[in-house]
């Protein structure tokens, strides 16, 4: 019922078949779940153990499929080297 209120709130959108939304549903389901999967990797090729907007980020920037996001995530800062800082913090938890 969301996606259906959010299609219908183009002015220019008419009519909607009852299948439309599932579909839709379904789409933004699998391009997140892709989004997801390959920040996944990025974090994991990084020796992070949480993902990070900064992930996110870089995610986006990496892949030319993403590129509609990146006035999103410009206003993302760049904390240089966050990986490292992340790992400083857990070995001091540790001691």
């Amino acid at each position: 019922a969301r996606i259906k209120k959010i299609m219908q709130a183009d002015e220019d959108v008419g009519k909607i078949a009852m299948a439309v939304p599932v579909l839709v549903s379904k789409a933004l389901e699998l391009f997140l779940q892709d989004l997801c999967d390959r920040t996944y990797d990025i974090t994991l090729q990084r020796g992070a153990k949480t993902m990070s907007s900064l992930h996110l980020k870089h995610c986006i920037h990496s892949f030319s499929m993403f590129d509609f996001l990146k006035d999103v995530v410009s206003k993302v800062p760049d904390y240089g080297n966050s990986d490292a800082n992340a790992d400083d913090r857990t070995a001091m938890k540790r001691r």
